[in-house]
């Protein structure tokens, strides 16, 4: 039989089988679990038991709070085997992709736990006589997440520390794709001290995210995924009235200029294209050489480390890449691979006939790479979320920026060189939020703030980092007035003044 993966609601696993979902292990092709899917009145009684939770949390002290996301960080790390384990299993990817994203999503447990020194808030005394006036950052209330299927530990642990280190409760709705990393990680919470109720974990569809946006009591949201629903997400909610930070695809470059050591390049890309089998929304899928020289060259030293990446399912540490998430994932990412040489593109790795021995049924798609892509075909202009690398060529380095400039995305982007005045001016220049220098994917620590620009990111602020203590808190400035004794000035106002 199936494990049941459940809900977490107000401290206890609520099973809610009138509607389930099949979870599946992409290695195999088999069905590994089945996921409750919510019911309204599910989703109603998270918001209920997070309204509930959110007074006395509220007024937790913040260095108490701290305390529990200590003991948190501790139960990550001592648990990170079986965690990784999951994520292995529903997900697809290997393991060291596993624990390097559990390593992420632990870093910012770590930035959560210091968020009381942010929320100090300023003073300032005599603005007026015998005026003084401060500001103070409180939290909003319930909040919600939505999260992806292709980060089930790191993207979670992006929000609800953040946002509950600042006072709020959390409802968090996981992709049901890979729901029991998830599940497990808020139990480990729990099992740190979080109170009930404080954070939950609802299962489900587009149904359940729309309950979460439409309900009174939600105050924000924040979304990670394709484009198209960070757009509609982030509409619904501002028609609302709620705050909402919407993340959505990418198509990230990658600047090749003629004085880069491509033996560290092509390592570079290698890791950065095909890595967690290309589903990771700052993955380099645009390799854009500068000079046919650049080109030529680096297509040779990638296609035999293409050809040879070993890839099978993500639990044999000797592999490299593990399959697509899902049967219908590979064949949207296959699709893109036909219309591609369809449109004149020239095919020098194809991935489409991978075949894994004892694994015949599983979701793999090899490592693909394409040479002379042009700037109109689908494949430059898509994100495809699958190992598929291009090879797009252009003159000049006023060219590639050009280029990047003019795509609707503007997630991540780096340039490999040697030159600090072609550094500077690319970083400079190129319209995208984050932008490595010999870094192929420029994610920020956790103290800095993760996203991009244009149709990558929907909202003002960005994820984690200082940017998330400012998205789940509100400004509130307070101006007192306490008289001296004995003091009579006979001045009236209704306005600080000296």
């Amino acid at each position: 039989m199936s494990e049941h993966i459940g809900h977490l609601i107000n401290g206890e696993i609520h099973a809610d089988s009138t509607q389930t979902q099949a979870v599946f292990n992409p290695a195999t092709g088999e069905q590994c679990a089945v996921v409750g899917m919510a019911s309204k009145e599910t989703v109603s009684q998270a918001i209920c038991a997070a309204k509930a939770a959110y007074p006395a949390w509220r007024n937790t002290p913040p260095a108490a709070r701290a305390q529990v996301m200590y003991r948190f960080k501790l139960l990550l790390e001592q648990n990170q085997d079986k965690i990784c384990e999951l994520i292995s299993r529903e997900h697809g990817k290997v393991l060291s992709d596993a624990k390097g994203e559990l390593a992420r999503g632990i870093e910012n447990v770590e930035f959560a736990c210091g968020i009381p020194e942010l929320l100090k808030g300023e003073h300032s005394r005599n603005v007026g006589r015998n005026i003084d006036a401060w500001s103070e950052f409180q939290p909003l209330g319930v909040v919600a997440g939505i999260t992806p299927f292709n980060f089930p530990a790191m993207v979670p642990l992006w929000m609800w520390p953040s946002a509950i280190m600042c006072g709020n409760t959390f409802i968090l709705k996981p992709s049901e794709r890979d729901p029991a990393s998830v599940l497990y990680i808020a139990q480990l919470a729990e099992e740190a001290g979080l109170p009930p109720g404080v954070l939950n974990v609802v299962n489900g569809g587009a149904d359940v995210v729309n309950q979460l946006i439409d309900d009174d009591a939600i105050q924000a949201v924040s979304f990670v995924g394709s484009t198209p629903i960070a757009e509609a997400i982030y509409n619904r909610a501002s028609e609302k009235g709620k705050r909402c930070q919407a993340l959505g695809g990418a198509k990230n470059h990658a600047v090749i200029m003629p004085d880069a050591d491509l033996d560290n390049v092509t390592s570079a890309l290698m890791g950065a294209a095909y890595g967690s089998c290309g589903q990771r929304c700052m993955a380099i899928s645009v390799a854009v050489a500068v000079g046919d020289k650049v080109a030529d060259a680096l297509v040779n030293k990638l296609k035999p480390q293409i050809e040879a990446l070993k890839v099978g399912p993500g639990n044999d540490n000797t592999n490299e890449m593990g399959p697509l998430i899902t049967a219908a994932q590979k064949d949207k990412v296959a699709a893109y691979v036909t219309q591609a040489v369809e449109q004149g593109a020239e095919i020098i790795v194809d991935g489409r006939t991978i075949v894994v021995p004892g694994f015949e049924a599983g979701f793999f798609f090899g490592g693909t790479l394409f040479d002379k892509v042009t700037p109109e075909m689908t494949i430059y202009q898509e994100e495809v979320f699958g190992p598929v690398l291009v090879v797009v060529r252009v003159d000049t380095l006023e060219d590639a920026v050009a280029l990047i400039n003019e795509h609707e995305y503007g997630n991540g982007t780096c340039i490999f060189t040697r030159d600090g005045e072609a550094s500077r001016y690319f970083s400079d220049q190129v319209m995208v939020g984050m932008v490595g220098i010999n870094v192929p994917l420029p994610v920020p620590v956790s103290y800095h703030s993760f996203g991009g620009w244009k149709r990558s990111l929907f909202g003002d602020l960005h994820a984690y980092g200082p940017d998330s203590v400012r998205f789940y808190t509100r400004r509130k400035a307070i101006t007192q007035r306490w008289p001296s004794g004995g003091v009579k000035d006979g001045t009236l106002f209704s306005f600080p003044s000296l």
